[in-house]
């Protein structure tokens, strides 16, 4: 059967979907054989299930429904297909030996990786940017995983000493009143169906922390009574940070890492609030990052998968938007108080119709900007992220705010 002839885009768009699979190939070799099957965060599956995921993902949407091929294995079709987001404390009761053997899947996914390849060419452009988008998202995902996994069960690879030091005073910055440009247009690129459409909302003026809430501001709450973050351990009364491959004494100047809960607690404790995700685009300025339209670098923030933890909040000015709001985009989500709901004139994609719709129920909470472990093509101010307000597991900050 013909192909279509490739073109510069497209052929882009294949180099893009070998660099994230190299990507989350590397992931995945970072895990002992023996910890496949393991269970790191209790509401998630197990390991083996993402091994599966992303090539079962692939195939269904770019194989079986937009090119209509026949499936070879159904029933690892069906069993890769979603994930789960079950609220916190409800575990998943499933067992190791209730899953294929790790042969059999990577199997799977050879094969389905080969057909891809092949047909790559042939599948609308918009279902291979949902994949290669769905790819970089889960080496988050993997991430988050990984930092729940004992470290004998990690390969871990060469680091380089943490950077740290006391932690910044933190200015507030005022914001003027003025319309907030939501969403993304139309012809300006991909984007998911909860981006669209674009519409304004208009902003009072509100004063903003320049800097994310650092772990030793977050220590003062702490020693006041709070619960510590799910990302502390205490040892003999010193506090540290459990890090991606090894333990460190707690550095004070890098953002902390809480869930939605904490960080509306801490900010009431503070006699501030969180912002809003129109608030998020009034502080980020205008074009198409926080910094404006230039490509990211990494003289711009933390991400893009340079780093495992975070810098310091003070530690990439090149990053701050217009106004001067530092680490906009870049080493850990910015919490808000916004609930995930539809934009005016939301249209869910016809060939993924849950992505978005089946958490717009009020229990999930808006996150802006991007962590260390986000990738570059979803830096875009216009990209939504969302999770519980109690998900303890994800690398997500916050910052104060004020009302004018």
């Amino acid at each position: 059967m013909e192909t279509t002839s490739t073109t510069p885009a497209r052929e882009a768009l294949a180099h893009e979907m070998q660099s994230a699979r190299a990507l989350t190939d590397d992931l995945f070799g970072l895990i002992r054989t023996k910890a496949l099957y393991a269970r790191p965060i209790p509401e998630r599956h197990r390991l083996i299930f993402y091994l599966g995921h992303l090539e079962a993902f692939d195939w269904n949407q770019i194989c079986r429904n937009a090119l209509g091929l026949p499936s070879f294995h159904p029933a690892f079709d069906h069993l890769f297909e979603f994930g789960i987001d079950p609220e916190v404390g409800k575990a998943a009761v499933d067992q190791p030996s209730d899953w294929p053997s790790s042969v059999e899947v990577r199997r799977y996914n050879q094969r389905a990786r080969r057909v891809i390849s092949e047909r790559l060419a042939d599948a609308p452009e918009q279902t291979v940017h949902v994949a290669i988008e769905h790819r970089l998202m889960h080496a988050e995902t993997l991430a988050y995983l990984l930092h729940n996994l004992p470290y004998a069960d990690k390969i871990a690879p060469a680091a380089s000493a943490p950077r740290s030091g006391p932690r910044p005073e933190t200015p507030f910055l005022e914001i003027p009143s003025g319309q907030a440009a939501l969403g993304r247009v139309q012809d300006n690129g991909f984007g998911w169906d909860n981006e669209f459409e674009v519409h304004t909302k208009h902003t009072p003026a509100f004063r903003i922390a320049k800097y994310k809430v650092t772990n030793g501001e977050y220590l003062d709450f702490v020693r006041g009574g709070a619960l510590a973050p799910h990302f502390w351990a205490e040892r003999k009364g010193e506090w540290f940070v459990r890090g991606m491959f090894r333990e460190i004494p707690l550095p004070l100047d890098w953002p902390v890492y809480v869930t939605q809960e904490q960080a509306s607690a801490y900010a009431a404790w503070r006699g501030k609030r969180l912002m809003t995700e129109a608030e998020f685009h009034r502080a980020a300025g205008d074009g198409l990052y926080p910094w404006g339209d230039a490509p990211p670098t990494r003289s711009r923030g933390n991400f893009d998968f340079h780093e495992w933890d975070p810098v310091p909040v003070d530690s990439t000015p090149a990053g701050d938007s217009q106004y001067g709001v530092s680490q906009l985009a870049g080493n850990g989500w910015e919490w808000t108080s916004t609930r995930f709901e539809p934009f005016p004139g939301f249209r869910p994609f016809p060939f993924y119709p849950g992505y978005s719709a089946n958490f717009f129920d009020g229990r999930h909470y808006v996150a802006k900007g991007g962590s260390p472990r986000t990738a570059a093509r979803l830096l875009r101010k216009s990209f939504r992220n969302w999770f519980r307000p109690n998900y303890p597991y994800i690398y997500a900050t916050f910052r104060l705010v004020e009302s004018c």
